[in-house]
């Protein structure tokens, strides 16, 4: 076993068992916005089908959490605030936001719009004062706005121009999405060492599940939550293979590979997203969409470059 010793022999398996986590967790995220866009096609909302997602999700994360509490201290309240701000941040938030926005934006354009957390975080450091932007990042977050700006002027093209502001609209809610998940990220930092990954994980999504439900409980009437079955079985495949098994394995990719070789693993969501949408959704797999997603990836490429230097 690892750290047995001072000098342990590592297991040639590990780095590959790693690659292929972290790229089984890349691709299930990506597979999230596929399934909403055909769970739409069953006149289902926003609200409603978030609520099931969260539903279904909720005993899963519950038990995470529980179980990466297991022997820790209880939380202090500075903890619980801690939790509840970035479960509605990073979970419910940005979850809502981005169920909303798929109602109008393609599926590739939207992992396009999420792809560029690393430069929101970048973003959101300057803000602060915590980070000098450098001029390579500055390189690098022109690369990833203009491949999104690239793939977003061709959806406005292809639309019509009645359905332009709703893809104006869609993109922005998308964005709104990716802002609340970037702020999740610069400030869950300090909390992931106070309480731990799988720890926070949990306890913050199981605060998202229940606001999601308390949304619903809010905004809708009992009987909307009768949906068509195929919608259910959307949502258990949503809640399952593109919530908590993806979070689970790129954590466990991330602690076998570290977090920037991770990350690196993690630029298969938007090329699998892109072919996915075009198998399930018949998204056109066009010149101009490949060279966008190319741009994206190389800007947060070039970022996680200059967080790996020395």
């Amino acid at each position: 076993m690892l750290g047995r010793s001072n000098a342990p022999m590592r297991d040639p398996t590990l780095p590959w068992k790693g690659l292929l986590l972290a790229a089984v967790g890349a691709i299930g995220f990506s597979g999230k916005a596929i399934i909403v866009k055909l769970a739409y096609r069953h006149g289902v909302d926003a609200v409603t089908l978030l609520m099931w997602r969260m539903l279904l999700s909720l005993p899963l994360f519950f038990l995470l959490a529980l179980w990466a509490g297991r022997g820790q201290a209880p939380l202090t309240r500075a903890d619980w605030l801690d939790v509840l701000v970035l479960g509605f941040t990073g979970y419910y938030l940005a979850s809502y936001l981005d169920f909303a926005g798929l109602q109008y934006v393609s599926a590739s354009l939207e992992r396009l719009i999420l792809y560029l957390n690393p430069t929101l975080v970048l973003l959101f450091s300057w803000l602060s004062r915590q980070h000098r932007v450098q001029p390579r990042q500055l390189v690098a977050l022109a690369l990833s706005y203009a491949g999104v700006v690239l793939v977003f002027a061709q959806e406005l093209h292809l639309d019509g121009s009645q359905a332009q502001s709703q893809t104006l609209w869609g993109g922005l809610l998308v964005l709104g999405s990716a802002l609340s998940y970037a702020y999740y990220l610069a400030r869950s930092s300090s909390v992931v060492q106070r309480l731990g990954t799988l720890r926070l994980t949990g306890l913050a999504t199981t605060v998202a599940c229940l606001l999601c439900i308390g949304q619903f409980l809010l905004l809708r009437e009992s009987a909307t939550a009768l949906v068509p079955e195929p919608v259910l079985w959307l949502s258990l495949l949503n809640a399952v293979a593109c919530t908590f098994v993806p979070v689970l394995c790129v954590m466990a990719g991330v602690r076998r590979l570290g977090a920037p070789l991770a990350a690196q693993v993690g630029m298969l969501g938007p090329m699998s997203t892109l072919l996915l949408a075009a198998i399930f959704l018949a998204e056109p797999l066009t010149p101009v969409v490949l060279a966008g997603t190319l741009l994206v990836l190389a800007g947060v490429a070039l970022l996680a470059r200059r967080a790996q230097a020395p």
